[in-house]
């Protein structure tokens, strides 16, 4: 029997990824400068991988579903400008906890995520598998490369991209926005609030009227439309996909930068994952 909407739902809610403790962790440890701006540079480069829709709306067009791509298109529209946002913010963020300006210009965008890189490669660079070039970790890289599926434009890349839309939205929605809010904003470490313009990118993306509510619905409602028997391996293939990869991503960041980290042989075994 297929997977209702509501079963496939529930099986993103029970996934580790979830309720990972990665942004938890974030607020109690205080991370250092130097692993905020690592942080920060693995979160936004995962974060770009995820917006540009490529092929994948007219690929699910193709498939006689004019509506569902519609909903997966005002989502890759919404998401298209939110690159400098968050690049600002973190921008901000290094500056309140470093207690000076290292990143001048908020504004200056490749500065600021030059400045990200330069920590991440400072941190993180002696992983295995850590690539010098655009400086993200094996997982990081394999987390990205789950959306370089929506270049292609096959039925079963497809329906495999729909599953890893659906698993996304929720994430990012009741996830990735809430845990940034929590370890940035409600931790109370960095002096910042919703009011300040530097922190446009959680304003915009948080709660019931932020952009990524409105993703998760379209997402679902995308999803529940053609969820049966034949297609529901191939969603579910592609909630797994997105699901496991991040959790690793989380896995490595949390053990090199926060909570669990320290030992070397965790990290390298984390690493062949």
């Amino acid at each position: 029997m297929p997977k209702t909407i509501e079963e496939v739902v529930e099986v993103i809610r029970n996934h580790r990824c979830y309720s990972h403790p990665i942004f938890e962790h974030w607020a109690d440890v205080g991370p250092s400068t130097e692993a905020i701006g690592a942080l920060f540079h693995q979160i936004r480069c995962f974060c770009d991988a995820t917006r540009p829709g490529w092929n994948f709306p007219a690929a699910v067009e193709s498939l006689g579903l004019p509506d569902e791509g519609n909903l997966l298109q005002e989502i890759v529209e919404s998401e298209e400008d939110h690159g400098p946002h968050l690049a600002t913010m973190a921008g901000l963020i290094l500056n309140r906890a470093a207690g000076t300006e290292i990143c001048p210009d908020l504004f200056d965008q490749k500065s600021v995520e030059s400045k990200l890189k330069n920590y991440s490669d400072h941190l993180l660079g002696e992983l295995p598998g850590y690539d010098p070039e655009s400086g993200l970790t094996i997982q990081a890289r394999r987390a990205r490369a789950v959306f370089d599926r929506r270049k292609h434009v096959d039925r079963d890349s497809t329906y495999r991209n729909l599953g890893t839309a659906l698993a996304l939205e929720m994430i990012s929605n009741r996830h990735l926005i809430p845990g940034e809010k929590y370890c940035l904003v409600d931790s109370g470490h960095y002096g910042v609030n919703m009011t300040d313009p530097e922190m446009l990118y959680l304003v915009e993306h948080w709660g019931e009227i932020g952009a990524e509510q409105k993703h998760e619905n379209n997402a679902m409602a995308a999803v529940g439309s053609l969820l049966n028997e034949e297609t529901e391996p191939l969603i579910m293939q592609g909630v797994t996909d997105f699901l496991d990869s991040l959790a690793s991503l989380w896995d490595v960041l949390d053990a090199a930068l926060l909570k669990s980290g320290y030992r070397s042989e965790v990290l390298k075994s984390l690493a062949m994952v």
